[in-house]
Parts: structure tokens; C-alpha cells; sequence
């Protein structure tokens, strides 16, 4: 017979292991040799068990393995350790699985809480995408909220699923507002498109009647035309990009036609007006030559040969007729203020007026001189000085008469 602290083998060959109460369980016999080697066959067994648990237990630490797998696992390998046919305390094996299912059950919960946390940062995520995109969809930023909701989608198909309630409501929410969104770009752009099209057509005729008046001689209206066809042209809008360029080199291209025609009609005309300008500033200096006026008749027919000739030279540039005419219009003016002094000097009912005029208040002084001195010598003073008020005002209107008389020559 041979033992072992925890199987034995009796004189027939059979094998027993000792249970946790203290009792024997037979595990097999042995008839082909010692009984040393029947224990060591069987202690095999139970180091096989070892293994396998050990392994298990290693899967369970180190890998994902299911809860629902390693439960099926463990449940495999108690059967096997509580109908072993091993030597081996197997007591200690089955506290091992023990062990492992409180394991295992942690893990679990950890797992659950763990997912519950991944679903309810998913549930927030997905319902924030849902609050942007329902956001977006009023948007008009066009190419920047299409991008958007395009990167709202991969963001969303990266996101774990909800219940599938949930999942589904807050997706309808979603989808909807990807969908008012789309309805509102596709309207937009084609009220664009027509809006397009009746630019084009606007211009089309502006292009028209720009490239008719591109040969016209009538510089001013034709200018003017012109741009109130560029007023209209940018009223218009933009018609679509593939004819935008196109009318507008035709248009631009009619009014540089016109306007360079123009522009060397102007060149030339310019050049001429220069030289009239030379001939008329000559013409001012001449006139100019005649003042101071001491022969008046002789400085009337000067000047009225020198304006004829002014009159047949033509248009100077405008920004220097001011300064021409005006030098010509200083001798016309002392002229014409030589001529009406000689007119007043030589007028006989005006000198006879004026004589008159002159005589009545050098008579009313007079006389004034003798009140004011009778006054005095009487000893009214206050009637002296009224007097000599009125006095003084006759004076100076007989001062003012004196020298228009001397105009007269008298």
C-alpha cells in the first residue's frame, strides 16, 4: 500500500484522494505497476487541472474574454475538479474557481458600469449632434454648414448605438434636419439660378446696345449712355459664371472702342485749343497795352479790332478760359467806365441838374450860417446846436454835389 497527504492506494490497486471533510473519494485503479507510479499517474491529472485553471485564469485577467464564456469556462472545469480522477487538493482548486467567478462577476459589473457610462456619453454626443445639426439647418452659410453636417454624419456613424428606441429618435431628429437643410440649399440656389438666368438676359441687351454705340461720334450723350449702362450693368447681379466673363469682355470691350475713338478726337482737339489759347493770351496782352485810357475813341476801335479777332479764333481748354476772359473783360469793363464818365462830363441837362442842385444847398448853408450865428449871439445855445446839426449835413451833401460837378468839367 502507498500514500500520499492527499490520495492513497490500497493492496487491490485502487485509488483514492482525500476530500475537505476528511473523507475518501475512489478515483480510478491500478493494476499495471507500482502503486508509487498509480499516485504519480494521478497527481499528473491534478497538475493538468492546475494548468487549466491557471490558464483560464489568465485569459480572464489578460484578454476579453465574455463574462458569458468565462462562466462556461469555469463551470466546465468544476465538473471536471469535482468528478476528477486526480490526487490533488482539489479543495483548493475549487476555491480557485470560486475565486474566478467573483472575478469574473466584478468584471462584469465594471463592464456594465462601463458601458452604461460609454452609452450615456454616446446619448449626450448624439444629442449634441443633433442640437448643431437642427442649428445648422437654418443656416445660410451654404459650403460651410454642408461640410459640417457631411462631418456631423462620420462623427455619428463612429458613435456606439443606443437603445434602439432612442438610437432611432434622436437619428429621425438628425436625418430631418440634414433634410430642412438640403430642401432650403436646393431652393436657395435655385431662386439663384433664375435670378442668374434674368441677369443674363438683362445684360445680353445691355451688351447689345453697348456694342451699337460703340461708332458713335456724339461724345457727350453717347459718354453719358454709357454709364448709365454701367449703373444698370451692376444692378443687374450676376448671371451664371459661364457667361458672366464673356458679356462683360464684350461689354467692356465695345466701350473701350468708343471711348478711344474718343479720347484721340479729344487729343486732337486738345492740341487746337492749346494753340488758341496762346493766340488769345497774345490778343489779352494787347488789349491790356490800351490802359491806362487817355484817348478814348482811339481805345474803342483798338479794342473792338482786337475782340473781332478774338471772336474768330476758337475754343481754349476750359480750365483756362476763366483767366483769359477775364483779362479780356477788366478792358472792356474800363471801357465802358471811361466812356460813361465822358458821357457825364459832356450831358448838358445832367451838368444843368446838377449846377441847379449845387446852388439850392449852397444857399440853404448859407443861410443855415446865419441862423446858427444869430442863435449864438442871443445867447440860444440849444437852438445854436440844432442848428449847427442840420447844419452840418447840408454841408456835406453840397460837398458831394461840388465834386460831381467838377466831373462836368465845371
Amino acid at each position: 500500500m502507498s500514500s500520499d497527504p492527499w490520495g492513497r492506494v490500497d493492496e487491490a490497486g485502487t485509488v483514492y484522494v482525500r476530500t475537505a471533510d476528511g473523507s475518501e473519494r475512489v478515483v480510478g485503479s491500478w493494476q499495471a505497476g507500482s502503486p508509487d507510479e498509480a499516485l504519480a499517474y494521478f497527481k499528473r491529472k491534478y497538475e493538468g487541472l492546475v494548468v487549466e485553471i491557471g490558464l483560464l485564469e489568465r485569459r480572464v485577467q489578460t484578454t476579453d474574454l465574455s463574462a458569458k464564456d468565462a462562466m462556461t469556462a469555469i463551470e466546465h472545469l468544476r465538473e471536471q475538479v469535482t468528478d476528477a480522477h486526480a490526487v490533488g487538493d482539489l479543495e483548493a482548486l475549487g476555491k480557485r474557481l470560486d475565486k474566478l467567478v467573483a472575478s469574473v462577476e466584478s468584471r462584469r459589473e465594471e463592464r456594465k458600469a462601463q458601458k452604461a457610462k460609454q452609452t450615456d456619453e454616446a446619448r449626450h454626443a448624439k444629442e449634441a449632434l443633433v442640437v448643431e445639426a437642427e442649428e445648422l439647418a437654418q443656416s445660410e452659410q451654404w459650403r460651410h454648414a454642408g461640410e459640417r453636417l457631411r462631418a456631423l454624419v462620420d462623427t455619428w456613424k463612429g458613435l456606439p448605438r443606443l437603445d434602439r428606441k432612442s438610437d432611432d429618435e434622436l437619428w429621425h431628429r438628425f436625418s430631418h434636419a440634414r433634410s430642412a437643410f438640403s430642401k432650403r440649399r436646393k431652393a436657395h440656389f435655385a431662386a439663384l439660378d433664375a435670378q442668374r438666368e434674368e441677369a443674363r438676359k438683362a445684360k445680353e441687351k445691355l451688351v447689345a446696345e453697348a456694342e451699337s454705340l460703340s461708332n458713335s461720334t456724339d461724345w457727350g450723350p453717347t459718354a453719358a449712355r454709357y454709364r448709365e449702362l454701367m449703373t444698370e450693368w451692376k444692378a443687374a447681379g450676376r448671371a451664371q459664371r459661364e457667361h458672366e466673363d464673356d458679356l462683360w469682355n464684350r461689354f467692356r470691350g465695345a466701350q473701350d472702342v468708343f471711348f478711344t475713338a474718343r479720347s484721340a478726337v479729344f487729343a486732337e482737339r486738345d492740341a487746337e485749343q492749346g494753340e488758341n489759347l496762346k493766340l488769345k493770351e497774345e490778343l489779352a496782352d494787347e488789349a491790356e497795352k490800351l490802359l491806362p485810357i487817355s484817348d478814348l475813341k482811339a481805345a474803342r476801335a483798338a479794342f473792338r479790332s482786337i475782340n473781332e479777332r478774338w471772336e474768330a479764333i476758337g475754343h481754349v481748354p476750359r480750365d483756362a478760359r476763366p483767366k483769359v476772359e477775364g483779362r479780356m473783360h477788366a478792358v472792356e469793363r474800363a471801357l465802358q467806365d471811361a466812356e460813361e464818365a465822358e458821357w457825364r462830363r459832356t450831358n448838358p441837362e445832367a451838368r444843368a441838374r446838377a449846377a441847379g442842385l449845387t446852388g439850392q444847398l449852397q444857399a440853404a448853408v448859407d443861410k443855415l450860417k446865419g441862423q446858427v450865428e444869430a442863435a449864438r449871439a442871443a445867447g440860444n445855445n440849444a437852438k445854436a446846436d440844432k442848428l449847427q446839426k442840420e447844419l452840418d449835413g447840408r454841408q456835406a451833401l453840397l460837398d458831394q454835389a461840388l465834386k460831381g460837378l467838377e466831373e462836368f468839367g465845371g
